[in-house]
């Protein structure tokens, strides 16, 4: 890819623009896809299922929370996640979930464990969490804090068997003002960070940061993994230099991985762990 091509890619990925552009860069082979699979009543209460055409592995399914800010998304975007996982012959379901104003904090993790618990009825095998940003959050929050799935009706010890965040905001206080309103409508902001909820006999984690990153700070992921391993979990690290935010995600489209390394080093972790 030329000089100018990238960096016309990445403009569109510094606006915060680049999914359109991304999805139509992504094959469309590979998988078959389960449309608008509902696990609650709402419209957004979907999600979508992909499995793949060629070899698939014994391993569990990876459930991908996308990001947004908790303010939007749509699980539509974000078929060039489930394309590379389902080339690596993985089932990956990607669920929406409701978002503000509609709701507030803890809705939409309500929702993640609801998409979880319906996932795991239907495909009859234990979860990967994976998420971006606010979708990392999410993921997070079901992994760390038990109470979540238990309120689905899932032990999240045998359920959640690995989580990946991706430059997640996981230790943000003191909440902005935008954010005070999604997160903390009740006047209680330690109640929806990650960090609170840390513990050793957590799954392992895997939490990637781009050094470069400016809307969710690298911060997040060195306290949180200075947290868990504190009590004796298993956390691996991995930061990259001059990657922003939208980039540590949009790597993982093949096209884009001049980006980060993103994709190559989620897949060998996950394979050194025997997923």
């Amino acid at each position: 890819m030329s000089r100018w091509i990238g960096l016309f890619v990445l403009s569109f990925l510094a606006a915060c623009s680049p999914l359109q552009i991304v999805d139509r860069l992504t094959p469309r082979t590979g998988y078959e896809r389960s449309r608008d699979m509902p696990y609650g009543a709402g419209p957004r209460q979907r999600f979508d299922l992909y499995e793949p055409t060629g070899p698939a592995r014994d391993a569990p399914v990876i459930v991908y929370f996308y990001g947004g800010g908790w303010k939007s998304g749509d699980k539509d975007d974000y078929r060039f996640v489930a394309q590379t996982l389902t080339r690596a012959g993985y089932t990956v379901a990607i669920p929406d979930y409701r978002l503000y104003p509609q709701v507030t904090f803890p809705a939409f993790v309500e929702d993640g464990a609801a998409a979880v618990a319906e996932i795991v009825t239907f495909v009859r095998r234990p979860v990967i969490l994976m998420g971006h940003s606010a979708g990392a959050h999410i993921a997070m929050m079901l992994t760390l804090d038990k109470q979540w799935l238990a309120t689905a009706g899932l032990d999240a010890d045998e359920t959640v068997k690995a989580t990946i965040g991706l430059a997640g905001p996981y230790d943000f206080l003191p909440l902005s003002n935008d954010l005070r309103p999604i997160l903390a409508p009740l006047g209680d902001p330690e109640a929806s960070q990650p960090i609170v909820h840390a513990r050793g006999n957590a799954p392992p984690l895997l939490l990637v940061h781009g050094e470069a990153d400016t809307t969710v700070l690298l911060k997040n992921t060195r306290n949180l993994a200075a947290a868990v391993e504190a009590k004796g979990g298993t956390v691996t690290v991995i930061t990259y230099p001059k990657v922003a935010h939208a980039g540590v995600i949009g790597a993982f489209a093949k096209r884009l991985g001049f980006l980060a390394p993103t994709r190559g080093d989620v897949l060998a972790w996950l394979d050194a762990r025997g997923l």
